[in-house]
C-alpha cells in the first residue's frame, strides 16, 4: 500500500477538503464492479475514520479498517493486540 521512501504522514485523509495526516486504512471494494479479491484504498485520519467507513459500509463495500503502516496509530494498536488478544478493533 505505501511506497517505502514515503512517511506516514505525507500520507494525507482521503476524506474531501481534509490535509491531516492519514492514520488508518480503509480497504473496500464494490462487488457490482470489483473481483472480490481486488481492494480499492482510502486514508483516513482519526477524525474522518468512522464517516469513512459508515460511507462504505453503509453500501457494502467495506472489508477492512487497519492501521496505517508507519503511522503511531498502528504502534498504539500493536501494543493493544499484543497486550489483549482478540480484542482487535475492526
Amino acid at each position: 500500500m505505501t511506497h517505502p521512501d514515503i512517511a506516514a504522514d505525507a500520507l494525507v485523509c482521503s476524506a474531501r477538503g481534509c490535509r491531516a495526516p492519514a492514520r488508518w486504512v480503509l480497504r473496500w471494494n464494490n462487488p457490482r464492479l470489483h473481483t472480490p479479491e481486488r481492494r480499492k484504498t482510502w486514508l483516513a485520519c482519526a477524525t474522518h475514520r468512522p464517516s469513512l467507513g459508515e460511507f462504505l459500509d453503509a453500501r457494502g463495500f467495506l472489508r477492512e479498517v487497519a492501521p496505517l503502516a508507519g503511522s503511531p496509530t498502528l504502534e498504539e494498536w500493536t501494543r493493544t493486540t499484543e497486550s489483549q488478544p482478540g480484542e482487535r478493533e475492526d
